[in-house]
């Protein structure tokens, strides 16, 4: 006997619109994708060079609960609803060590990393989710004592394109940072400020960026595809202000390219 599918449609938020649409059996077995490739990322925080990255996405549903990685963060959604998201997130954030210039003079700034939690909601779309509109807000807290501060982000992504084997999104974000997190990244103490030539700086809470990006990914097989992002931030008040991204760039870029298989 043929077994029985309904449609599954799972939603992302970490890297926006990278889940896809498919069929999947109904009788309790996990069932997902699994996405590994190469990226890059900025070399830290306000940098105008980049670093090479692991870039792994995935979604794994389970009875109800979805399992997701996207980079350095995993999180689990808890909604059965497939409009609503909501759950807790855990991750890392890159360190800041072997800097050039007058940056590398400054203290380094060891791996961090965050928890905390999301929640999003999906509106309208056809059965695949094409045009539908996704939008999340996420509030993460350093745990490991590296800056001891909190970020929220909040995001909106547009499905353009979504089948059973094909999508494409296109998203925009923003971050506010509080002032741990802002002064560990983009503040200058006075001694910092006589060590390493930079103008001593004290930031404070604001908005750190606004963003966008573009994801697509294509199956062309039943089980394997290849799925890219490619997208930036720009920085912007005390951040964009910063001695260390004068050095550096406002401007943040992230991409990667990925192998997918599903199952």
């Amino acid at each position: 006997m043929r077994p029985r599918f309904r449609l599954i449609l799972t939603c992302a938020a970490l890297l926006p619109g990278v889940a896809i649409a498919q069929e999947v059996p109904v009788d309790g077995t996990p069932h997902g994708q699994i996405a590994i490739g190469a990226g890059v990322a900025p070399d830290y925080d306000g940098s105008d060079d980049v670093r090479a990255i692991p870039f792994l996405l995935g979604d794994i549903r389970y009875r109800g609960i979805t399992l997701e990685f996207r980079g350095l963060r995993g999180r689990v959604d808890l909604a059965s609803d497939p409009r609503l998201s909501v759950g807790p997130i855990i991750g890392a954030r890159l360190d800041r060590k072997d800097a050039d210039g007058r940056v590398g003079l400054l203290p380094e700034i060891d791996m961090a990393v965050e928890a905390g939690g999301f929640i999003g909601y999906r509106f309208g779309g056809d059965r695949f989710g094409q045009g539908s509109i996704q939008t999340e807000l996420t509030v993460v807290h350093d745990i490991s004592g590296t800056y001891n501060g909190l970020l929220v982000t909040g995001s909106a992504g547009y499905a353009a394109i979504r089948s059973a084997d094909t999508f494409l999104s296109v998203d925009v974000q923003t971050t506010w940072a509080n002032a741990d997190y802002s002064r560990t990244y983009f503040g200058i103490t006075p001694e910092d400020s006589a060590r390493s030539g930079l103008a001593a700086y004290r930031p404070g809470s604001g908005f750190r960026d606004v963003g966008a990006g573009l994801s697509a990914g294509h199956y062309f097989s039943p089980h394997f595809g290849v799925i890219g992002r490619l997208g930036a931030t720009y920085l912007v008040g005390d951040a964009a202000d910063s001695p260390v991204t004068r050095e550096g760039s406002r401007w943040q870029p992230l991409g990667g390219i990925t192998l997918s298989y599903r199952f």
